[in-house]
């Protein structure tokens, strides 16, 4: 057990390492490493080891990349309610110590998933870094485009996971893989935004409700959600997929699509859009996670 001088700081580490966004990066990338396998459980055997160092390797590279992005989000935190009590703008870590713990963290994640391979590696180091200086500090806080560009950077783990197994990328499902996450950002993250566009407003960075205001942005969730179900049907014509993830992939995007129609089509300007955008964003957790899961358990059977 930890004494009661060590346990705050600990987790003031653990808060700057954004763990449930680490845990998601973690299913994708799980997954990926799982569906590589092609079905193979020889192959997956051979694999576990590798799986383990890359997979690990991605935890680390994505935490540290998460406390970078707080070490640069110092200064606007402080003027969002939701991020306000984070340990830098609540005064209770310096700004050097949680650089040095990002930096830190990220190589040893590096170092961890070049254990399974190079590519591996080089597929966790791509995503650290393209979040820290792609979307943190080149889009995030310049354009209303940052989460439509920024979010390739969540869309690296499926590579770093299959990278692990087979040693290579050439295959389209890892790819289709980036793509599905990368078209689900947006919808995900702009629902999220409309929770917090009056702290997005304060702090005044470009998200869409901030620029376009918010009927615009209900219509650009259901927008994207139209680009990426026929994206999320694409990997069902590649073995090891087949129906099994191809019709829960159609039930998902059904499920999540209610949210975005009723969340488009609520009330407006006079209704409260946080229950409605609650909605879509809480269904985006569950959507990308079961749509992964399909894709393993159809690999597998």
């Amino acid at each position: 057990m930890l004494s009661a001088s060590l346990r705050a700081p600990v987790a003031d580490v653990i808060t700057l390492a954004k763990p449930r966004i680490v845990l998601l990066l973690l299913i994708t990338s799980l997954c990926g490493s799982l569906v590589a396998a092609k079905g193979n459980g020889q192959l997956l055997h051979l694999s576990l080891f590798a799986i383990l160092w890359g997979n690990l390797g991605l935890i680390f590279s994505a935490a540290g990349a998460n406390m970078v992005n707080m070490w640069y989000d110092r200064d606007i935190d402080p003027l969002m309610r939701r991020t306000q009590n984070r340990p830098l703008p609540a005064g209770r870590m310096r700004p050097a110590t949680a650089l040095s713990l990002g930096i830190g963290t990220i190589f040893l994640g590096t170092l961890t998933a070049a254990m399974a391979n190079q590519l591996t590696a080089a597929m966790a180091l791509s995503g650290a870094l393209f979040y820290v200086f792609i979307y943190t500090i080149l889009l995030k806080r310049r354009t209303v485009q940052n989460i439509v560009i920024g979010g390739a950077a969540g869309a690296f783990p499926p590579l770093v996971g299959w990278a692990a197994v087979q040693g290579s990328v050439a295959h389209p499902l890892p790819w289709l893989m980036f793509a599905i996450i990368f078209l689900w950002t947006p919808p995900h993250f702009w629902s999220l935004a409309l929770m917090a566009n009056a702290d997005y407003t304060r702090a005044k960075v470009p998200m869409y409700p901030v620029v376009h205001g918010e009927a615009a942005t209900r219509l650009a969730v259901m927008r994207y959600l139209t680009l990426l179900i026929p994206v999320t049907l694409m990997p069902g014509l590649f073995p090891p997929l087949g129906w099994i993830y191809t019709l829960t992939a159609t039930a998902l995007g059904v499920w999540w699509s209610l949210s975005a129609w009723r969340l488009l089509h609520s009330p407006h300007p006079t209704a409260d859009v946080r229950a409605p955008a609650q909605t879509v964003f809480r269904r985006s957790l569950f959507y990308l996670a079961l749509l992964f899961a399909a894709m393993v358990v159809d690999s597998l059977v």
